[in-house]
């Protein structure tokens, strides 16, 4: 019995579904809160500890590496201090507790108990089996955490590794691309899918002066017009940027099969509608908005 291939976007479109739902807590006031309560209260510090306690307590530069597309003298103003604030452990059932809290207040207790979250929770993590370590170090991190026993917050953990997996292999395409990490984000706020200038300066420290310089040098590359919008050249980049990245996270959804994608994307995509619906991201996240 031949077994029939993955459509070529089918993974990309699934992880956005997963991913969706993963980033909610990120916009969550459940999240403030309860690293307030282990005493990091400064946003972009909580911002830093969540993504990175995986990891232990590394410094400042393991960080920038990690996540790429931060400013080395933003995270070096919280990280390695928020560790003598909250140790990693601290920070992890923080965050537990965070998406526990802002799932239910999006999706409500019935979808939580749901057997559409369940079988969304095995198949997330069936995917997941295929995933790689090397060369991967936030999903490597991640991956050595323990399941969670409820589904809704298994399910989370599934796409958290999903959406870490893809991520750190997009970054190995950034880098081939020659893009650094402020003009990986300029290209892809040119395309109208990425944040928006507002946003990437309050979160990723990166000033005006900054944005402007990186902008220059992508007109000079030929990838950016003198508008601001891609090129037809810097359209082919982001275009073969995503492609390879596909390739790149190709297994995880091979090894789940085409049914069990597609059937992962519709309970995905339905999870991830109703928190957007409730109000789960800020309006004016996405988009080109004004450099």
């Amino acid at each position: 019995m031949t077994t029939a291939a993955l459509e070529p976007r089918a993974g990309r479109r699934c992880h956005n579904m997963l991913n969706s739902l993963h980033a909610t807590h990120y916009f969550s006031p459940d999240l403030g809160r309860e690293l307030g309560a282990v005493g990091i209260t400064d946003p972009r510090a909580v911002n830093f500890a969540v993504r990175a306690a995986a990891l232990g307590p590394v410094g400042a530069g393991a960080v920038t590496a990690a996540f790429y597309n931060y400013k080395y003298e933003l995270v070096a103003r919280h990280v390695p201090t928020v560790w003598e604030t909250a140790a990693p452990g601290q920070v992890l059932a923080a965050r537990a507790r965070a998406v526990d809290a802002t799932l239910r207040r999006l999706l409500g207790e019935e979808a939580l108990a749901s057997a559409e979250m369940a079988e969304a929770a095995r198949l997330a993590l069936r995917a997941a089996e295929a995933c790689s370590r090397e060369a991967r170090p936030l999903y490597a991190a991640h991956a050595d955490l323990p399941v969670p026993e409820e589904p809704h917050l298994a399910y989370w953990h599934a796409a958290t590794l999903l959406r870490e997996h893809r991520g750190d292999g997009h970054l190995a395409v950034l880098m081939s691309a020659g893009l650094d990490g402020l003009e990986a984000v300029v290209t892809h706020t040119a395309t109208g899918k990425g944040m928006t200038p507002k946003w990437v300066s309050t979160t990723r420290g990166w000033s005006r002066k900054d944005w402007e310089a990186a902008t220059d040098r992508l007109r000079g590359r030929g990838l950016l017009a003198a508008s601001g919008d891609l090129t037809e050249q810097g359209v082919a980049l982001r275009r073969e940027i995503e492609h390879e990245t596909d390739r790149l996270d190709r297994a995880p959804y091979e090894h789940l099969g085409p049914q069990g994608v597609a059937r992962l994307t519709e309970l995905g995509g339905a999870f991830a509608h109703a928190a957007l619906v409730a109000g789960a991201f800020p309006a004016d996240l996405i988009g080109k908005g004004d450099a």
